[in-house]
């Protein structure tokens, strides 16, 4: 799933063309207007790449979810080392380690993607991908909680309303379904509290990834040299899936640079809109195509955090646009 971004690399969205003459044109978009249309395709990109990420986990469901996530970290550093030296990185890489609070942080929130990831794989080999899909159409909602708590953000009417109404399908789908989606919940509530943390660590997504998959490398190394050393590593015994392993680091890392692209170019609210694509993808996937259950109870459920969703979109829409306009800017076309 997708890592969050600074509030510096938001500030280097899309430049706003001011000059009046140039909006009097008819024909013809606004410089504004195309770098928010690139954003727009990154942005889709970046998220529909998410949401039929189950696809992939699936070809893989023979494996152990452990040597997958192993495999998704190794290849995934090797992949950003690469990157970081293409685009010149190293001297914000070596800024962030030199900073003690930096590795803290990042060492939590390490641990916080290292088991996100590891349970969503195991969720998809093992047949829960509509609660894999809940808990990331729940995220939205744990973010604005998280920030009222440990923020002291105020929550605003329409999304109090939001989150009581999302509250409400989980008590339901526990209650008349007589299945607490812990899992849906403890997706949702450890990469909310990823994003938070690396919002209050301030550091840039490809170098934050690179440092967590590097503190993760050693430990993924030792474990699959010890299962080769056994002989329980899939990989290496089978062709197809060997190579299907290999293709971990470009899975994971062109999603991310998808969504760099377009956080550089977009508004948040315009991401925030676009980020249920991928756990539609979830959605449509379990039901469509594995087959999984979709009950009365999950359809009250989703009903209800659907709507809070409907909700949440509205008011954060609206109280972003009356800010564009205190600032004197020109939204783009999105």
């Amino acid at each position: 799933m997708p890592v969050r971004l600074s509030s510096n690399s938001m500030n280097l969205r899309e430049p706003v063309v001011a000059d009046l003459g140039q909006r009097a044109h008819p024909v013809g978009l606004s410089d504004s207007q195309r770098v928010a249309r690139v954003g727009v395709l990154y942005a889709v990109g970046a998220y529909g790449l998410w949401g039929v990420f189950p696809v992939y986990f699936k070809l893989v469901r023979q494996v152990p979810a452990v040597e997958v996530l192993a495999h998704r970290i190794i290849w995934s550093l090797v992949l950003l080392v690469i990157l970081l030296a293409v685009r010149g990185n190293w001297s914000v890489l070596r800024a962030a380690l030199s900073r003690r609070r930096n590795l803290v942080t990042l060492g939590a929130t390490t641990l916080l993607i290292a088991s996100n990831w590891l349970l969503f794989i195991w969720a998809v080999a093992h047949d829960y991908v509509l609660q894999a899909s809940l808990g990331y159409f729940i995220n939205p909602l744990v973010n604005v909680l998280l920030g009222f708590v440990f923020l002291r953000e105020r929550l605003r009417r329409w999304q109090t309303l939001a989150v009581a109404l999302a509250a409400v399908g989980v008590t339901y789908m526990t209650v008349a379904g007589g299945q607490f989606p812990g899992m849906a919940l403890f997706l949702a509530g450890s990469f909310g509290l990823y994003g938070l943390l690396r919002k209050v660590a301030n550091i840039e997504a490809l170098v934050g990834l690179t440092i967590e998959t590097g503190l993760l490398t050693p430990l993924a190394g030792a474990y699959l040299a010890y299962q080769m050393a056994v002989g329980r590593a899939v990989f290496g015994s089978r062709l197809d899936l060997s190579l299907i392993l290999l293709l971990a680091g470009v899975i994971t890392a062109t999603p991310l640079l998808w969504f760099t692209e377009a956080a550089r170019r977009l508004r948040l609210a315009t991401l925030g809109f676009i980020q249920y694509l991928a756990p539609t993808g979830h959605f449509l996937l379990a039901v469509a195509a594995f087959g999984e259950p979709f009950t009365r109870a999950h359809l009250v459920t989703f009903g209800c955090i659907w709507a809070a969703l409907a909700i949440y979109t509205f008011d954060t829409a609206r109280a972003v646009r009356p800010a564009a306009g205190l600032a004197g800017r020109t939204p783009p076309l999105e």
